[in-house]
This record gives C-alpha cells, sequence and structure tokens, in this order.
C-alpha cells in the first residue's frame, strides 16, 4: 500500500466512526394511569342495565403508533421523538375507558366484551375516537369521538351520541400531554354516562 493511500484511510476512518458513534436519543415512557384524574361523584342512579364495552375500538392512524404525537401545520402531525407510550393507546384506552364507566355507573354494571358468563347484557357500546391530538403549541389537547349504544335483543336501531372535549395544558411538557390524555378519557366516560 503506498503512503498516499494510507493517509486517505486514515483521514477517512474517524469521519465513518464519527458517523457510528451517535449519541441515541434517550428514552421516556408514560402511559394512561388506572386511577382517574379526578375525584368522581357518587355512581349516577340508573336503570341497573349492564352495558358491555366492545374492545375494538377505532382510532385515528397517528394513534396506532407507540410514539407521542401533536398536531403540526393544517394537516400534519408530528411524532415526539424519543417519548412513547408503554401500552399501545388501542389496548390501553377501552381498558381505561370501561373501568370509569364501571366507576361511574356502578359496579358490576360496566364490562369489557367478551361479559363474563352468567352476565345479562342489556345494552351493547361501540365507541370511535376521531381526534385525539394536541395543537401544534400544546396549549389544548382535543378528543372528538362518537358512540353507538344497541340493545342486546335489537328492537330498535343504535343510537349514535358524539362529543367534542378540549383539555387546557397546563404547559408545554410531554408529562403534561400524556396526563391530558388520561383526563380527556375519563371525560369522555362522563359524557357518555350522563348521555341515555
Amino acid at each position: 500500500m503506498k503512503r498516499r493511500d494510507t493517509l486517505i484511510l486514515v483521514g477517512v476512518v474517524p469521519v465513518l466512526l464519527a458517523g457510528c458513534a451517535s449519541t441515541p436519543v434517550p428514552m421516556h415512557w408514560y402511559e394512561l394511569k388506572s386511577a382517574p384524574p379526578e375525584a368522581p361523584s357518587a355512581a349516577r342512579a340508573g336503570d341497573g342495565a349492564v352495558w358491555e364495552l366492545s374492545g375494538r375500538m377505532r382510532l385515528p392512524g397517528p394513534l396506532e403508533r407507540d410514539t407521542l404525537v401533536v398536531a403540526s401545520g393544517a394537516a400534519g402531525v408530528l411524532p415526539l421523538e424519543g417519548h412513547r407510550w408503554v401500552e399501545p393507546l388501542r389496548d390501553s384506552i377501552p381498558v381505561r375507558l370501561a373501568a370509569d364507566l364501571a366507576l361511574l355507573r356502578g359496579e358490576g354494571l360496566v364490562w369489557l366484551s367478551p361479559a363474563p358468563p352468567g352476565v345479562s347484557v342489556a345494552h351493547r357500546l361501540r365507541v370511535e375516537i376521531d381526534t385525539l391530538v394536541a395543537d401544534e403549541a400544546r396549549q389544548t389537547l382535543r378528543l372528538r369521538a362518537r358512540w353507538w349504544f344497541a340493545s342486546a335483543t335489537p328492537t330498535a336501531p343504535p343510537t349514535m351520541e358524539m362529543a367534542d372535549i378540549r383539555i387546557e395544558l397546563p404547559d408545554r411538557s410531554v408529562d403534561a400531554l400524556a396526563a391530558a390524555h388520561r383526563l380527556a378519557i375519563w371525560r369522555l366516560a362522563q359524557r357518555i354516562t350522563a348521555a341515555p
């Protein structure tokens, strides 16, 4: 090997090594806490009918990823690099929503499908979330959802309700953003129990 080739290799190797040694982004993990974010009032007096919430919940595409996202521009979303959900929202939202509904309605009156054997379900509840994202400035989180109640013994078409919920964020931190997601689910449960 000629001396000139050796000098070129000596100059190239450090550049290649520097490219491989980029610092990884530290990972931060967030979850939808099991406890409701606000103290519940007494369970709502109702007809005692048992609800079964479908565990298959449609979510917008950006929520199908594990990374937290915020709105970006007129129609985009921006993933927050290094900030992830411990459990995918498609799995955690139905569980938290069912627990919140049960807390608001009373023990044994709301089950995540399938309901246990021997439980007589009166109404089946299906929920779809159209929007669950904070604005670009991270000031407000918006949740827009629709839900349908159908009788377990179909005698009438399902009834549909809608909610458009906005949660003000106390600051721009990702922790506040994650906590706002949990509060939005709780507020959705309140709307659903107040609707029938």
